[in-house]
């Protein structure tokens, strides 16, 4: 993330694919869909804030969301 300049949503999801938007999070799809990374990017900034790194048990149970 720190050698690459992404200006979107967009322009991330072309280098990594299994990503989605959930709110104003990035969710991350890591260890063949066995995990979540799910994180808060600022484009203008170049800021990346990782808010939880869950298993995907634990991100079906929503309670990242509260």
């Amino acid at each position: 993330m720190s050698k690459s300049d992404f200006g979107s949503f967009a322009e991330l999801k072309q280098v990594f694919g299994s990503m989605d938007k959930v709110g104003k999070f990035t969710v991350f799809d890591m260890g063949g869909n066995k995990y979540r990374l799910i994180a808060a990017i600022h484009y203008n900034r170049r800021k990346v804030y990782i808010r939880h790194a869950l298993t995907h048990a634990e991100y079906d149970q929503d309670k990242w969301k509260e």
